[in-house]
């Protein structure tokens, strides 16, 4: 049995380090395949550009898991925290998808995001005094220090999560997303799962009692003409929001440091014109997506993808990291190139379900990374690049570091 078949037989359990070889074998051998995950369902894998893309828009394609769930098939886990936290944006269809879509977008506007570009400016200089008050030599983890903690901050504090709670909720937060492969772990991880649950339900019932200028409570009074969330999609949106929007957005800025360190041609060329850095980070995100699998969906009918007819009921995954290194539609696509002409790429989805936290995630990232170029210019990796380790988090969905140790080098002042 050769590699490809062995990963088809069980797919995940790859080398997380570096999968991107095997990718590459997948992809050249077809756009769909068949798959066993290694939690023992069978999917259908979508690995290649033009029918990811298709498949991410693709109506036939349900991303209702509490239909899939009751439908008496076993297409899926159910998974964490369980059913009175899904159902949000990911896990329906329209036309709830877009009445539930409407009503957290007036909530989360660019205008909002954008409104809070100085503070999260003030948070990532924050940060960074922590990191230079270590000292030059000592080493440091990255992630642990800031690539975690700025995308964090900025949620609960959009959320109106008390500071007296963060570090609890962060703790629970990461034992629930911790792979789980024996009963014992699966046991720490409910337990934080209920911690959780019961967290973001007080949030809720304080809020209710006293509305505040925060998401939470606004998203409490939404209102689209009659249309307002109810109690289970209002929970199932503040956990989706959370989740969504620190561990992604910490796993893009770590990702993008170490892509920047072992691209040192790439990191003199931003460090010479930052304003590239917009782009730049459009060619992280292509490059090494920090969520490379998308979420789950599953066939409502027979589909024809690349050729190959998916049945009805079968799970489908859309591996965007694959998709997004196709050299059918990229130009050298496994070279990080922030000058590449087009860098459109699929880590925020397509269609309907198109990333609603893309513009928080961006401006965070190139905050993020200008700061850190500018406040440590002589930053370097403190162990060789091999001894880096990615984890898989929840499932196939998110690919981040465990830690990035690195060595700060003299700390310039705040611009």
């Amino acid at each position: 049995m050769t590699n490809v078949e062995q990963a088809l037989d069980s797919w995940g359990a790859y080398d997380r380090d570096n999968p991107f070889p095997l990718f590459a074998e997948v992809r050249e051998l077809g756009a769909v395949h068949a798959v066993t995950l290694v939690d023992g369902h069978e999917a259908w894998l979508v690995v290649r550009h033009a029918e990811a893309r298709a498949a991410l828009n693709d109506p036939r394609l349900s991303k209702d898991m509490r239909a899939a769930l009751t439908a008496g098939g076993d297409v899926v886990a159910e998974g964490l925290p369980g059913p009175a936290f899904a159902r949000h944006m990911l896990v329906v269809d329209p036309p709830d998808h877009t009445r539930l879509r409407r009503l957290v977008a007036a909530a989360f506007s660019v205008r909002r995001i954008e409104s809070l570009r100085a503070h999260v400016q003030s948070i990532v200089d924050d940060l960074l005094d922590g990191v230079a008050a270590r000292g030059p030599d000592g080493q440091v983890d990255l992630v642990a220090a800031f690539a975690f903690p700025l995308p964090f901050t900025v949620i609960c504090e959009l959320l109106g999560v008390p500071k007296s709670e963060r570090v609890n909720l962060g703790r629970q937060l990461t034992a629930l997303l911790a792979p789980t492969s024996t009963p014992g772990e699966y046991a720490l991880a409910k337990q934080a799962s209920d911690a959780v649950v019961e967290m973001l339900s007080l949030l809720v019932a304080a809020k209710q009692d006293a509305p505040d200028a925060d998401l939470v409570s606004a998203l409490i009074n939404a209102r689209d003409g009659d249309a307002r969330l109810s109690q289970e999609e209002l929970l199932s949106t503040i956990f989706q929001l959370i989740v969504a929007g620190h561990d992604t957005t910490a796993s893009l800025i770590g990702n993008s440091v170490v892509a920047l360190f072992t691209h040192p041609d790439q990191l003199a060329s931003l460090r010479e014109a930052p304003d590239k850095m917009s782009a730049a980070v459009e060619e992280f995100l292509r490059y090494d997506a920090p969520v490379p699998h998308s979420t789950f969906r599953y066939a409502l009918e027979p589909v024809d993808i690349g050729g190959v007819t998916i049945p009805n009921g079968a799970q489908v995954i859309i591996n965007l990291a694959s998709a997004n290194l196709d050299a059918n539609h990229y130009a050298a696509p496994e070279v990080l190139d922030i000058d590449r002409e087009d860098a459109r790429h699929l880590a925020f989805g397509h269609g309907i379900h198109f990333c609603l936290g893309a513009p928080l995630a961006r401006m965070e990232a190139q905050l993020a990374l200008n700061a850190l170029m500018h406040r440590f210019p002589r930053m370097r990796l403190a162990v060789p690049e091999e001894e880096l380790h990615w984890h898989h988090g929840d499932g196939l969905v998110l690919r981040g570091l465990t830690q990035l140790p690195v060595i700060p080098g003299p700390a310039s002042p705040r611009s």
